[in-house]
């Protein structure tokens, strides 16, 4: 999980297919501290919603290196090949286009990295891609087709969402995946924290929402018993995420998605939440600390307030993955054991942690260059697992070991089984949910590799879905509980 399958520079490509397009997620190193199965959760939706952009005339094929299933493949040969470049993999997405483009494909770099570093991806590419990729891959291809390609083009986010069309989950090896049932329904969001890549300088991405029934329709069709929102925050539109509950309370699924906290403000709507099959947030609190969360632009409850707010989640049987960053400038050695007791203390049943790392094009990164504070430019550290810059209130080793430190004790048996739901009823499926989840990578490599993902996860999924079912009617059938009662199911996904 390491190392990228290897690029056989005595390879032979096969014939050349004309109007045939490869679409490639490249490969990234993953974290030893943190969960592999989290890298095989969803596909990603960048590429197959510009697959779905893709004239009928030009056959398509989706390749994951994620997936350990070897080398992108080369017979038939690609007349194009699109990648998709993340600050992380901007090398080894640089090593596939060169790998492609010395026997002749044209390759097609987009991606955030494109649209921050233009001039660095430009010396690896025929054509760069630098916005909007669903509007702009129809152009691409069509240009190829009459011989113009061009070295730029650009889109932006204005038109409605709703008029793009739904991804192509047809492309994807369903077996590879825990769900293929990824889906965005709004895009953007009301935050624009300074270490955020949706504050790069460039990125212009209003809010904009897709129809319900679109949604809807896209869920349904793929079939799946558990959805994960990728949006950046569901929540943004309280109104929107109402409704959205409503459409979804009919298909009978479990789903999760990325919220902010602000979300229990109205505590009916966590309420419709669960009704309509959510079982799971992630909820990114940042820090514990408010001046953290001042200096970084976030607009968000107090963190005095993050225990109560949690209890609203958990009373509706919906667990909470808490995003935590760490090194911010208020930041001390001491955040370490304050913020694992905190996360016990109120019963998160996950966490997920990143070091501060400052994008290309953030607010951040461009304070921090003007404080002389950058260690480097080796983007494939900027993965949030590596220090980068350096500290304000600690050392550079005292970041990264209080970052190890907080998986280990996160991850340990202890700390899983004290966090674990005060309902009985829940306990085993959680226990089951976080084994396999968290402490299971020499595993997970296993699975991955066999293409064993969605057979070890489906169970699971399948039996927190029909508990999950069950739960709802129980919760529907009576009103409202007083909040911190804490009186209702977890569910285990």
């Amino acid at each position: 999980m390491a190392v990228a399958p290897a690029l056989d520079p005595n390879a032979v490509p096969g014939p050349r297919r004309r109007r045939y397009a490869l679409l490639i997620n490249p490969f990234y190193r993953k974290d030893p501290n943190a969960s592999f199965g989290k890298h095989v959760l969803t596909p990603s939706l960048a590429l197959t919603a510009t697959a779905a952009a893709t004239p009928p005339s030009w056959s398509l094929r989706y390749w994951d290196e994620n997936l350990l299933q070897g080398s992108p493949p080369l017979d038939p040969f690609p007349e194009v090949v699109g990648i998709t470049v993340h600050l992380t993999f901007a090398k080894r997405a640089y090593e596939l286009a060169r790998w492609y483009r010395q026997w002749g494909a044209k390759v097609v770099l987009g991606g955030l990295h494109v649209l921050s570093a233009p001039e660095e991806a430009a010396e690896h590419a025929d054509a760069l891609a630098i916005g909007e990729g669903v509007q702009l891959w129809p152009q691409i291809l069509a240009d190829v087709e009459a011989g113009a390609l061009q070295k730029i083009y650009r889109g932006d986010y204005k038109r409605p969402y709703r008029d793009d069309p739904p991804p192509r989950r047809d492309l994807l090896p369903r077996d590879g995946f825990l769900t293929t049932s990824s889906v965005i329904a709004t895009r953007g969001c009301h935050n624009r924290c300074g270490f955020c890549y949706l504050s790069t300088e460039g990125l212009h991405m209003p809010y904009r929402l897709r129809d319900v029934e679109q949604v809807v329709a896209e869920l349904e069709a793929d079939g799946q018993p558990y959805a994960v929102f990728v949006d950046n925050n569901l929540g943004s539109r309280p109104d929107y995420l109402r409704a959205l509950c409503g459409g979804l309370k009919r298909l009978g699924i479990i789903w999760s998605a990325a919220l902010t906290i602000d979300v229990t403000d109205d505590p009916s709507l966590v309420r419709e939440m669960a009704l309509a099959g959510c079982t799971g947030v992630f909820i990114g609190f940042e820090s514990l600390n408010a001046a953290n969360l001042d200096d970084a632009n976030k607009r968000t409850p107090m963190p005095e307030d993050y225990a109560r707010r949690v209890k609203i989640l958990h009373d509706n049987g919906i667990q909470v993955n808490g995003s935590f960053v760490l090194g911010f400038d208020a930041d001390g050695p001491e955040v370490f054991a304050r913020t694992a007791d905190w996360i016990e203390a109120v019963r998160l049943e996950c966490a997920t942690f990143h070091i501060l790392t400052p994008y290309p094009g953030t607010p951040l990164f461009r304070r921090l260059e003007a404080e002389g504070r950058l260690l480097h430019r080796e983007w494939a550290l900027y993965d949030t697992a590596h220090v980068v810059f350096r500290p304000r209130r600690m050392t550079q080793a005292q970041l990264a070991d209080g970052y190890a430190w907080l998986y280990r004790r996160l991850f340990s048996h202890a700390s899983i089984w004290r966090r674990r739901p005060e309902d009985w009823r829940a306990v085993a499926p959680y226990l089951a949910m976080s084994y396999l989840y968290k402490r299971s990578n020499r595993f997970w490599h296993l699975l991955i590799r066999a293409n064993l993902t969605h057979a070890a996860w489906r169970p699971l999924v399948e039996l927190t879905r029909r508990r999950h079912v069950r739960f709802r009617r129980r919760l529907a059938s009576r009103p409202a509980a007083p909040y911190g009662s804490g009186t209702v199911l977890a569910a285990g996904v």
